[in-house]
């Protein structure tokens, strides 16, 4: 018995599981969740659910003030860990063979999912063949649905999503892949594909209570937003409402039954012990200065960026340490979601290894095993440091000129800048001859 079989039989599923599986509460419940942080990246806050209120006896209408500060952290988040290109070290025919398929928009790629894993928790890769050239698809995250047995096994992978009312569902094994929807209101086969790469690449952030799926970082922010945007709009009703002040005249009015209604352009005329003012709610700006600071330092810290990035601190001539001080947060939060991002980027060169296989490209595994992934987070730096850095090192014999060309901030493309310098060699080294001849 097979172990899709088993997982069908261990919890009474029918032949069509993939269905059943998909309804069930908690899966159904995990997308509305992440369809929930969907419409929230997109600006449909709990402010906006704020009602209107009576004010002067008419219908005020409530300040909804939204707050993107969502959006731009978990944007920095991706960019801090993937936004440079990561480097592949290794045995140099091994690096060669996967760099020739990281050029089939695998940088693009690299940053969706990161982006996707920052954002839901979760990322779903396809490696497969097209048109002979070994590329990836990402697997929307609403619609994946990754099969777990009893005994903590990935064993299967359904996507399933609607598309004018029609349900489709592309159901993985590691062997194939069965394609069904409800056209018609009847489940039907689109047909039986084989499977060459395995299950899709599953990738996941730290969760500390599933082992399957991961945690939006999204979530450690809201609650903190939510307060802010609160705070930011109900403090401004009440500068607008309260700003306008009540007349008040104490004593005997001269001429006139009553005040104006209009008192600018009119004048009154009072008893010489008479008093008329303006009685005014006092705006405690720096309450809402202390609060909103809190507020915004919390969210800063939480999602460990520094204050520098959004603004909200001055620096100037800073040493590199300082930097690195500044930034040791962002590190320690990259280091961490590295570690996962790292672990799925390995399943997936491994299907490419398959993949090449079928293609008449074969490592032994003492090859393959050196192969590695290296993260260069977006720390800024000083460009001067780093090349003063790198002299030193080539003068100590302790650097490559292909190394130094990686490292570089002035080099977009090492193999081209490798070429250049190949060739001036030559060119150098011929009017040299040319020059001792004479």
């Amino acid at each position: 018995m097979s172990k899709i079989e088993e997982f069908i039989n261990d919890f009474g599923y029918s032949n069509q599981w993939f269905v059943e599986y998909v309804n069930e509460v908690n899966n159904q419940m995990r997308v509305m969740g992440i369809l929930d942080i969907k419409e929230y990246i997109s600006g449909l806050h709990d402010i906006n659910n704020r009602p209107n209120e009576m004010f002067n006896g008419k219908e005020f209408i409530s300040r909804r003030v939204v707050l993107q500060y969502a959006k731009r952290l978990l944007e920095y988040g991706t960019a801090f860990l993937i936004g440079n290109k990561v480097t592949l070290t290794g045995n140099e025919s091994v690096v060669e063979a996967v760099k020739s398929v990281y050029k089939n928009g695998y940088d693009k790629l690299d940053f969706d999912l990161v982006h996707s894993v920052n954002r839901y928790g979760n990322s779903y890769e396809y490696v497969y063949v097209k048109d002979g050239k070994i590329t990836s698809k990402l697997i929307d995250v609403a619609d994946s649905f990754p099969v777990v047995s009893s005994e903590n096994e990935y064993i299967a992978f359904v996507e399933s999503y609607t598309v004018s009312n029609v349900t489709f569902y592309n159901v993985y094994y590691e062997d194939r892949v069965e394609k069904y929807s409800n056209n018609g209101g009847t489940l039907q086969s689109r047909g039986t594909f084989a499977n060459l790469s395995g299950l899709p690449v599953l990738y996941r952030n730290d969760n500390p209570i599933d082992d399957v799926y991961g945690r939006s970082d999204l979530l450690d922010y809201k609650s903190i937003l939510d307060s802010m945007e609160d705070l930011i709009s109900k403090s401004t009703d009440a500068f607008y409402k309260h700003i306008t002040g009540i007349p008040v005249i104490k004593g005997q009015q001269l001429t006139g039954d009553k005040l104006p209604t209009s008192i600018v352009g009119a004048g009154l005329v009072l008893d010489s012990d008479a008093e008329f003012t303006f009685e005014q709610n006092q705006f405690d700006h720096q309450a809402f200065e202390t609060l909103y600071k809190h507020l915004m330092m919390s969210l800063l810290d939480v999602s460990s960026t520094p204050g520098v990035v959004l603004g909200k601190t001055d620096i100037s001539n800073l040493s590199e340490v300082s930097i690195k001080l500044l930034f040791s947060l962002s590190n320690l939060k990259a280091m961490i979601g590295e570690k996962y991002i790292k672990e799925g980027m390995k399943q997936r060169n491994d299907k490419i290894r398959r993949l090449l296989e079928m293609q008449g490209v074969v490592f032994v595994d003492a090859e393959w095993d050196t192969l590695d992934i290296v993260f260069q987070y977006a720390m800024p730096q000083s460009e001067k440091d780093v090349i003063d850095n790198l002299k030193v090192l080539k003068d100590m014999g302790a650097i490559s000129v292909e190394s130094i060309l990686g490292h570089s901030p002035y080099t977009t493309d090492v193999n081209s800048e490798l070429v250049r310098l190949s060739e001036e060699t030559v060119k150098n080294d011929t009017v040299v001859d040319d020059g001792n001849k004479d």
